[in-house]
C-alpha cells in the first residue's frame, strides 16, 4: 500500500533533477534509484569493516559504521512514515550519511585532518560529498552516482544551513549544482539527521554495556534511559541482564521517535507549511526533539562522553588509530611511489595540494583492517609486501 505523502513532503515527480540528464526508470522514482545506487557502491560496502567506536577486531558484536547507518536507515523510514514524509528520500540519506567516514571512526577522522592542515583540512561530510559527486566511478557517462538534487542537498545540508567560508568540496559543487546552502534541508533530511542521533545513543548504550563500561547501576541514574530501565525491572525481575539491556533500549528508542512525531507535529500545525520549499525557507527546523527531551539527551549524551568515549580502553583504541593514519598519509605524501599505480598516477598530476587530496581519498576509503594491514606492510620489516 502506497501512503498518500503530505504537502510539505518531498516528491519525486517534483524532485529538480540530476547534474547529468538521465532517463527516468519505468519502475522506479528518482529517490529510489538514489537509495539503490547508494547500497551498491563500493563505499557503502566498506562500511563493513569501518569502526563505529570499537575497532572491527575488538568483537563480532559491536556496531559498525554499516550496522550503524542500518539502524539509522530503520528509524528514518518510521519517522517519514508517521510524519508522511517521503519514506524513500529519507531513507537514502540515511544510508549515505556516513559514506565519507575514515577507517577508526572520528579518531582517524581527527588525524587526517591534522595531517590535511596546510591542504584544505578534512571533514568526513565533505569526504561523502567527494564520494557522492566524483570518487564514486562506476557509470559510463559520469563520475559519481548522480544523485538527485534532494539528495545531495540532504546529505550536504543534514545538520542545517551551510555558511561561507564553504569547504573547496562543498564550493566546487555547489558552483556546478545549485544546494541553495543557506536554506534549512528537507523535512527527509531533517529525519535522517534526528534518526542519526536516536541510533548514535542507544547502540552505544548497548555496545557500552556489553564491553562492560559501565552497568545497569550505573545507567539507571541516567536520565531517559534509567527510566527505561526501572520499567523494565518493575515488569521483568527474573530476566537476565542481557534482555534487561536490550528491552530498555528498545523501549528508549520508541520514546524517543515518539517524542520527534509529537514535536515535529506541533510544528507542523504552528508553522503551516504546504510545500517542501516553505520548509527550506524557514528559520528553524521542523523535525526536532522536544525541549525537554533535548535537555535529558544531553545528559545521556555527556554520560557516554565520560564513561565510554574517554574510557581509557576506547583511548588507547583511538591514540594507535591516529597514528596509523598519520604515518600513512606522512610516508605517501612524502613518497607518492609507494601508493597503488592508479591512486600514484592520479596523485602526480596535481600539485602538492592535490596530491594530498588525493592521498586523502585513498586512505579516508581504507577499512580498519586494510589501514592495519597496509600500515604493517609499510612499517613492520618483516611484513609481505
Amino acid at each position: 500500500m502506497t501512503l498518500a505523502l503530505a504537502p510539505y513532503a518531498s516528491s519525486p515527480e517534483r524532485s529538480r533533477g540530476r547534474l547529468y540528464r538521465e532517463p527516468e526508470s519505468p519502475s522506479r522514482t528518482p529517490f529510489q534509484r538514489d537509495r539503490d545506487r547508494i547500497i551498491h557502491s563500493a563505499a557503502f560496502r566498506r562500511l563493513q569493516y569501518k569502526t563505529q567506536v570499537f575497532v572491527y577486531h575488538e568483537g563480532d558484536h559491536y556496531r559498525t559504521r554499516l550496522t550503524h547507518s542500518l539502524e539509522v536507515a530503520q528509524i528514518a523510514r518510521s519517522l517519514a512514515r508517521a510524519l508522511g514524509l517521503n519514506e524513500d528520500l529519507a531513507e537514502a540519506l540515511a544510508l549515505a550519511h556516513d559514506l565519507g567516514h575514515t577507517p577508526f571512526g572520528h579518531a582517524g577522522e581527527e588525524a587526517l585532518d591534522a595531517a590535511m592542515k596546510d591542504f584544505g583540512g578534512f571533514a568526513h561530510n565533505d569526504q561523502t560529498l567527494r564520494i557522492l559527486t566524483s570518487l564514486e566511478r562506476r557509470y559510463a557517462d559520469f563520475d559519481g552516482l548522480n544523485l538527485t538534487w534532494e539528495t545531495l542537498e540532504g546529505t550536504v545540508k543534514h545538520n542545517g544551513p551551510i555558511e561561507p567560508p564553504y569547504s573547496d568540496t562543498v564550493a566546487a559543487y555547489n558552483a556546478r549544482h545549485d544546494l541553495e546552502l543557506s536554506t534549512w534541508p528537507s523535512a527527509e533530511a531533517q529525519v535522517a539527521a534526528l534518526s542519526d542521533d536516536i541510533a548514535y545513543d542507544n547502540h552505544d548504550i548497548d555496545d557500552g554495556f556489553r564491553a562492560a563500561l559501565f552497568t545497569l547501576d550505573d545507567l539507571q541514574k541516567v536520565p531517559l534511559i534509567g527510566d527505561a530501565l526501572a520499567e523494565v525491572r518493575r515488569s521483568n525481575r527474573a530476566i537476565e541482564d542481557s534482555r534487561v539491556i536490550h528491552e530498555a533500549v528498545r523501549r528508549l528508542i520508541d520514546r524517543m521517535v515518539t517524542d520527534v512525531v509529537a514535536e515535529a507535529r506541533r510544528r507542523i500545525a504552528q508553522s503551516g507549511v504546504a510545500s517542501a520549499d516553505e520548509v527550506r525557507r524557514r528559520d528553524a527546523p521542523l523535525v526536532a526533539f522536544s525541549d525537554a527531551m533535548r535537555e535529558k539527551e544531553k545528559v545521556l549524551r555527556a554520560f557516554l562522553f565520560e564513561r565510554m568515549y574517554r574510557h581509557y580502553r576506547v583511548k588507547r583504541m583511538s591514540s594507535k588509530a591516529r597514528r596509523v593514519v598519520a604515518d600513512l598519509f606522512r610516508i605517501f605524501n612524502r613518497e607518492p611511489d609507494l601508493l597503488p599505480s592508479e591512486w600514484r598516477d592520479e596523485a602526480m598530476t596535481h600539485d602538492a595540494k592535490g596530491r594530498a587530496r588525493v592521498i586523502a581519498d585513498y586512505i579516508a576509503g581504507m577499512t580498519d583492517r586494510f589501514a592495519l594491514d597496509e600500515h604493517r606492510r609499510l612499517f613492520d620489516r618483516d611484513a609481505a609486501t
